[in-house]
């Protein structure tokens, strides 16, 4: 065999080579890529099925508020009704009672 040859045939065995590893790092990536994309479905699957808590937490939440809010109007009407009944009859204690 002649030089010219040999080095023909190693150019052409590095460059298969070369070609081989090209082809194996474009589908490794294209397996990172897939999975980072089947990473963010995942994670928003998991928050769209966490809303329908939050809802409950919330509705839960509201009636709280709602029987805080009536307690506070109850209690600033009598307030009200008292400093009234106390601004006609300043000098009866029981007014200010």
């Amino acid at each position: 065999m002649e030089v010219s040859t040999m080095i023909s045939w190693i150019v052409l065995v590095f460059v298969v080579f070369y070609i081989v590893r090209i082809y194996n790092l474009l589908v490794a990536y294209k397996n990172q890529y897939e999975n980072a994309f089947s990473q963010i479905e995942v994670q928003l699957k998991r928050r769209y099925d966490l809303i329908p808590n939050l809802v409950e937490a919330t509705k839960a939440y509201l009636t709280h508020e709602k029987e805080t809010l009536e307690a506070v109007i109850s209690a600033r009407n009598t307030a009200l009704a008292g400093l009234k009944e106390a601004s006609k009859n300043p000098a009866s204690a029981s007014a200010l009672g």
